[in-house]
């Protein structure tokens, strides 16, 4: 496959023009009179995998620091949909395939959140895209489109002239300039991209052009995209395990509450030794389907002006619209809820796991409010999503004689008004479960009919989430030659604001419905589920009629009221990040060594506001709804919190030719990075029927990391390396989650009682009447220490004309952390193994390659806003490409992702003994025809 609009010109250096900031300084100086050598020697334009390779390799081989880079043929010539994809076949890089592989990349084990990316050496303004997700730092990959890329430099080790904020690594993604491509430049692709899971095709195009003038003075080009997917994750999840207890007995009072307390049968188990205390079975058994339809435009517009070698100036544009529309409906029976219909369950295992289970009840036949020993929900949960990002900056430099000013400023925004309409209809018949199978309804005449299946005593309602994001940023830098070992000066400053807000307003007020009168959609026919194991009803149950259906149900069917404060409370905040730095960097350099030393001075000042409820605030009304006319007090309401930190942050890079083809390096820098935003402000989001929360900490400190790395490089022929790498961190401040049981009004309290949801809450002793519940509320503390360590291994090689080669990397990665996270001492994201093997082909026409990635369990998050952290099983990804070049000016490729329908697989601890989640989303194919001219 052949992105459109990667085409891009090499003379000798690297192509893309890039900031002082997004550069190795000393290339700098090089790169100048390379250009000037390019008028000389004319365009030569680099296509195919070997070149690629080459021009990666090249750029990795004349770093300071340790880096490794991907040209824009990488991206297009290896398999990958998009720009995360295509980081994956980086050593020590790693992605989470939770919604596909577009958000979350770890670099060197570290955390998606503590790793920074820079569009041409600036930050890009990102709003969220899913409702009742968690912001965080790590730059989702899926709006970013790769057709407007030239090349990707992934900085392991830091220098001093580089953004602070970063202790994995740093991602700098240069989009291609006119006047590095020939004039009249024109590409593009147009295609259509397959799901096997739901069997639907999406059409995909783009376009680029490039111009310049006949003196290269001036030039622009666009980059114009439209992209579709259609994803279908299909599986199961698991909401929690729910201990045995004790009976009351004669000699013990037991555990009130507890399943062994209420049900006779469960406590005589208890007495006879068959089942322990401390046993424990699923709470509730979710059959989860989510679907999207991703729609994404996209225009990238850069116009370069250069009127002599002194000055050269960029003013690039961007604007971006995703459409995320989708539904989420999960289906789960609910085993450790209403433990009076518990009429079976199976001996534990050597974990004290209960694999099955039967629960007994009796449905009700068109009632909106039904009440059972039993209890089945289906959440239908609609979501509109459309993000609009826009962007401006301008970047600059003037050469003078031995000495350069540059300078960047610009702005990027990103809003969403996310909204979920919210179904949720109930069935009180008797179930059958099992782990892993699923469950099966006892009476399938009646299960499967739409007439037993109604809201229940609540309507369900409306969310609205508006969500802002703003960056702006201005930089100078200036550089002065010298002769002699330190052979360059350069000092700089720079000024970066980051502003992130959302709130929150539920619209309630919707009547009791009937699933007929919301719009019967059939039974389900969930074949990804199948395919894991699952069975029976957790495949065919009854559904809706879908995304319109829900939205329809919700708004059209009367007025409708936000009533109730506490949701907005709770969700609300206001969070900005400014920081201010000031660097100072020496290059030097001898025949055989070059390297540079510097320091960056950074103050970082954060502004959160959030809601602080004091609990008279909190208590709700005859009607079961908090009122909104709090009298806040004094420290109350909607409050303020100012924190300022000052760090100096020293880096120091040295490369040495031991021979030359055979480089080593080492290097030494502190660090710090940042707590995604919300984390920083004081606010509380809820699961009001799980019971579960997030919340913030506005006095978390940076993460503060001293780094030690090295590698030895040998460039052995051409396209062919070997390196050998280790790095060593030891994180002062690693910020971590603590879940403690909190007292807080449930926001839902006026719908949930006296529903059976909620009448099953003040039973099981979770909640009292009056609506305060007991939380498990999962929040960010201060003094977290831990230690990664570990070693990578790269290999590649060009098997001289036979047109095959191939690239492999192993890295190992050790993480420890003072305190434990379930039992475990894990740092999330962290794999201990992780190598990918990917051969390719490549000669006359025909081009092919295979990539195949690997990496070992590690600790992620959860499913549901507020769960805690989950670990994740070790996951495999086979992908494969084909192209025919059917001349000079077209070709066809052929991809194939996810192959092997890889099942992504989360546990509540380390030994994989108690199951999350586990989702498949299916095989996807791509067939695309190019043009370039």
């Amino acid at each position: 496959m052949c992105f459109a609009g990667t085409l891009y010109a090499q003379d000798n250096a690297q192509t893309t023009s890039t900031p002082t900031s997004a550069v190795p300084a000393n290339q700098q100086t090089e790169q100048q009179a390379e250009k000037a050598n390019a008028k000389q020697l004319g365009t030569v334009t680099v296509v195919g995998i070997r070149a690629s390779l080459q021009q990666s390799m090249d750029t990795k081989r004349n770093a300071d620091a340790i880096v490794d880079a991907i040209t824009a043929t990488d991206i297009g010539k290896f398999p990958a949909t998009n720009v995360a994809e295509a980081l994956a076949q980086v050593p020590g890089v790693t992605l989470d395939h939770l919604f596909g592989a577009t958000q979350r990349v770890s670099i060197d084990g570290i955390d998606p959140s503590l790793n920074l990316s820079y569009l041409d050496g600036h930050p890009v303004a990102q709003a969220l895209w899913l409702y009742g997700d968690s912001p965080n730092r790590g730059f989702n990959y899926s709006l970013l489109p790769a057709e407007i890329l030239g090349q990707l430099e992934i900085y392991k080790t830091p220098e001093a002239r580089l953004p602070e904020g970063s202790l994995g690594g740093t991602v700098f993604m240069h989009t291609v300039q006119p006047l590095d491509v020939a004039a009249n430049t024109l590409s593009g692709s147009f295609g259509t991209n397959y799901n096997d899971m739901t069997d639907k095709n999406r059409p995909n195009g783009s376009v680029f052009y490039s111009w310049h003038n006949a003196s290269k003075t001036f030039g622009v080009d666009v980059s114009m995209q439209h992209y579709e997917q259609d994803t279908s994750r299909e599986g199961q999840e698991i909401f929690g395990y729910t201990a045995i207890g004790a009976p009351k007995t004669a000699t013990s009072a037991g555990i009130p509450g507890s399943p062994a307390f209420v049900n006779p049968y469960i406590g005589g188990l208890v007495t006879s030794g068959v089942l322990k205390p401390t046993d424990v079975f699923p709470t509730e058994i979710n059959s989860a389907n989510f679907e999207q339809i991703e729609k994404r435009n996209s225009i990238f517009v850069n116009l370069q002006y250069k009127p002599n070698e002194h000055f050269d100036s960029t003013l690039s544009l961007m604007y971006m619209t995703d459409s995320l529309d989708n539904i989420n409906t999960s289906l789960y029976p609910i085993a450790g809820f209403n433990y009076a219909g518990i009429t079976s369950l199976g001996a534990p295992n050597a974990a004290g796991v209960i694999s099955n289970g039967i629960q007994s009840g009796t449905p009700c036949l068109q009632a909106t409010s039904c009440t059972s020993t039993a209890d089945t929900y289906e959440d239908n949960d609609a979501r509109a999503s459309y993000i609009r990002t826009k962007g401006i900056d301008w970047r600059g430099t003037y050469y003078g004689d031995g000495w350069r000013l540059g300078g960047q400023v610009g702005v990027s925004t990103s809003n969403n008004v996310i909204s979920q309409a919210f179904k949720e209809i109930y069935y009180g018949g008797g179930f059958a479960w099992s782990i892993p199978n699923g469950f099966n309804f006892s009476n399938l005449s009646t299960a499967n009919n739409p007439n037993y299946w109604a809201d229940n005593d609540f309507g369900g309602n409306i969310g609205y989430k508006p969500y802002h994001a703003r960056d702006t940023y201005a930089q100078v830098d200036f550089s002065k030659d010298f002769d002699g070992f330190v052979n360059e000066l350069l000092v700089g400053a720079r000024y970066a604001s980051h502003w992130e807000s959302q709130s929150l307003l539920i619209y309630r007020g919707v009547p009791n419905m009937t699933l007929n009168q919301i719009g019967y959609g059939g039974l389900s026919n969930l074949q990804g589920a199948s395919s894991i194991g699952l069975s029976g009803s957790s495949i065919s149950h009854v559904q809706t009629c879908g995304y319109t259906c829900i939205f329809n149900a919700v708004l059209n069917n009367g007025p409708l009221t936000a009533n109730d404060p506490v949701d907005y409370w709770d969700n609300t905040f206001n969070v900005q990040q400014q920081n201010t730095a000031v660097y100072g960097q020496a290059n030097f350099g001898t025949d055989n060594m070059h390297g540079n030393l510097g320091v960056r001075w950074v103050k970082t000042q954060t502004t959160s506001y959030g809601y602080y409820v004091p609990s008279s605030c909190q208590v709700a009304g005859a009607d079961g709804i908090v009122p909104w006319n709090c009298n806040f007090t004094a420290g109350t309401g909607y409050i303020g919190v100012q924190t300022t930190h000052y760090n100096f942050l020293p880096a120091f890079n040295i490369a040495y030719n031991l021979t030359p083809d055979l480089i080593l390096r080492g290097a030494a820098s502190e660090t710090v990075a940042y707590a995604p935003y919300n984390e920083l402000a004081p606010y509380f989001e809820a699961n009001d029927t799980v019971l579960t929360a997030t919340a913030g900490n506005p006095n978390i400190k940076p993460y503060r990391s001293v780094n030690f790395d090295t590698s030895l490089e040998y460039y052995f022929n051409n396209q062919s390396v070997v390196s050998l790498s280790g790095f060593y961190k030891n994180v002062l401040n690693y910020v971590t989650q603590e879940t403690t049981p909190q007292t807080h009004e449930n926001g839902s309290w006026g719908t949930l009682y006296p529903g059976p949801t909620g009448t099953q809450l003040v039973t099981n002793g979770m909640c009292n009447t009056a609506g305060q519940c007991t939380y498990q509320v999962t929040a960010p503390v201060n003094g977290g220490r831990a230690k990664v360590k570990g070693a990578a291994i790269s290999y590649q090689q060009a098997f001289g004309d036979s047109g095959f080669g191939l690239r492999a990397n192993y890295t190992y990665s050790d993480s420890r952390t003072v305190q434990t996270i379930q039992g475990a001492d894990w740092l999330p994201y962290n794999s201990k193994n992780s190598y990918t093997l990917a051969p390719y082909f490549e000669q006359g026409p025909y081009s092919a390659s295979i990539s195949y990635n690997y990496r070992s369990k590690y600790l992620a998050g959860g499913y549901v806003a507020g769960a805690t952290s989950a670990y994740t099983g070790s996951y495999k990804e086979l992908d494969a490409s084909v192209a025919y070049a059917i001349s000079k000016n077209f070709s066809l490729s052929f991809d194939m992702l996810n192959m092997l329908n890889s099942v992504y697989k989360q546990y509540d601890g380390p030994t994989n003994a108690e199951l999350l989640n586990e989702y498949v989303s299916g095989r996807e194919f791509m067939l695309e025809a190019h043009f370039k001219f």
